[in-house]
């Protein structure tokens, strides 16, 4: 079997930092492989939060409610910097340290997994409050994150529903309307543009995080509804190619030329300031366009219908609540995720994120209503109306592929050093040999 230098590479790293820590590992007892106990439900738990700061605050709120009803729990709130949270594990999978619940995003799911670090919850979840009450796309898009089939590691708790934000004001005195189809999208994006007067019609996506929003571009253009045709990767079908080959075209024609280094901050702080027309983000922006514009300048609605009049958006990293196999008090442990989940807890984060709840009961509450993008976003995700190809999370390279290994790539299409067609075969190529390299492993 040939391993991909990749993957040849993560793993002597991950081989050499266990040997250093195996002995701090085994005086801990606390190493990701460790099956904890079961424990007596009370007593003291350590949560992870993994996006610590931002949701700090409702966190904390959410913590006390479940110390209030659950007095002889007491949990440890640790805010982990987003960037730094799967290094985090890493670490403390590799030595010791690892927290009873944690925030674990779909995104690095399949690494955790991978190490056995993390309890199965699907066996819990049957016959609880939450049984029947998890929005079913989510459930899958965990599931299949996971890459073990049926077994579930997280217990979903939000998703940041792709989001084409669009300002009302613009659009009005330019008499289009919204851009909910593509054509309409391509037609606002060249009619708001003039270029000489620093107006343009849409801000594209050039530094770190651009890959996700250009395939999201691509599926949503060409109707394609699967990533994988067999073993290959639909990825460089002709018809992404040439709905990539279109997105990319707008690069400085209809977009500032210094798109091509703008992550997502740079990207949200120069739409809200400035006189573009559209963005494309997700619903955690929410909030930053509501202070800089006020609810009446501006609007969001999910992935613009294609051609054939077919809403299809890749899936955005799922959040979810995941039990560490470590753990000495589960009991408890489930008890707190099993709050968290619920139908008050979980409408209380979302509302306070800017996300659509995992709870069924908590994406019909009144606040998502009165948010017409969450409302939007909410019923895209549950109405059947949206076809969601399903990212290959639990491939072990898929943030190798997908994020440092490519984004320079896509620059270099962006300014036109390569093709579309050079740059998604580079990656279909990755791709292919990534999910053959897994399923040699026993996987799939």
């Amino acid at each position: 079997m040939n391993i991909s230098k990749t993957y040849r590479g993560r793993t002597a790293a991950a081989v050499s930092l266990t040997a250093v820590l195996a002995l701090t590992a085994t005086a801990c007892g606390d190493d990701g492989s460790s099956s904890g106990k079961e424990g007596s439900g009370k007593g003291e738990i350590t949560f992870w939060d993994n996006n610590g700061g931002p949701r700090t605050a409702i966190w904390t709120e959410i913590i006390k409610d479940f110390e209030k009803k659950n007095p002889d729990i007491e949990v440890k709130y640790v805010p982990i910097p987003i960037a730094d949270v799967q290094s985090k594990y890493d670490t403390a999978i590799a030595g010791g340290g690892l927290p009873d619940v944690g925030g674990v995003g779909t995104a690095y799911l399949s690494n955790i997994v991978s190490q056995e670090a993390l309890e199965p919850v699907q066996d819990r979840i049957k016959g609880s409050a939450l049984d029947g009450k998890l929005v079913e796309s989510m459930v899958a898009s965990v599931k299949v994150a996971g890459g073990r089939g049926e077994d579930m590691y997280t217990v979903p708790t939000s998703a940041n529903n792709g989001t084409l934000w669009y300002r009302t004001d613009l659009f009005k005195a330019a008499g289009l309307e919204a851009p909910t189809t593509w054509a309409k999208f391509y037609e606002a994006a060249d009619k708001l543009t003039d270029s000489k007067n620093n107006k343009f019609g849409y801000t594209i996506r050039g530094g770190a995080g651009s890959i996700a929003q250009a395939i999201d571009a691509s599926y949503g253009q060409s109707g394609i509804t699967e990533f994988w045709d067999g073993d290959k990767t639909t990825l460089n079908d002709p018809k992404n190619v040439a709905a990539l080959e279109k997105y990319v075209g707008l690069f400085k024609r209809t977009t500032p030329s210094a798109d091509v280094n703008n992550d997502f901050t740079k990207m949200v702080a120069q739409w809200d300031t400035g006189s573009i027309g559209m963005l494309s983000h997700n619903l955690g922006s929410y909030q930053d366009h509501l202070k800089a514009l006020g609810p009446d300048k501006f609007a969001g609605i999910p992935n613009p219908l294609s051609d054939g009049g077919r809403r299809v958006q890749v899936s955005n990293p799922v959040d979810g609540l995941g039990m560490f196999r470590v753990s000495k008090n589960k009991t408890a442990a489930w008890k707190f995720i099993e709050f968290a989940a619920s139908h008050e807890s979980n409408s209380k984060w979302n509302e306070a994120a800017g996300a659509i709840p995992a709870n069924t009961e908590a994406a019909k509450d009144p606040w998502i209503a009165a948010s017409e993008p969450t409302a939007l976003g909410a019923k895209s995700l549950t109405d059947g109306s949206t076809t969601i190809v399903q990212l290959p999370y639990y491939l072990p390279d898929w943030n190798n592929i997908s994020k440092a290994d490519n984004e320079p790539e896509f620059q270099k299409l962006l300014l036109g050093k390569v093709t579309a067609k050079q740059f998604l075969d580079k990656i279909a190529d990755e791709l292919n040999a990534a999910q053959k390299e897994w399923k040699e492993l026993g996987n799939g």
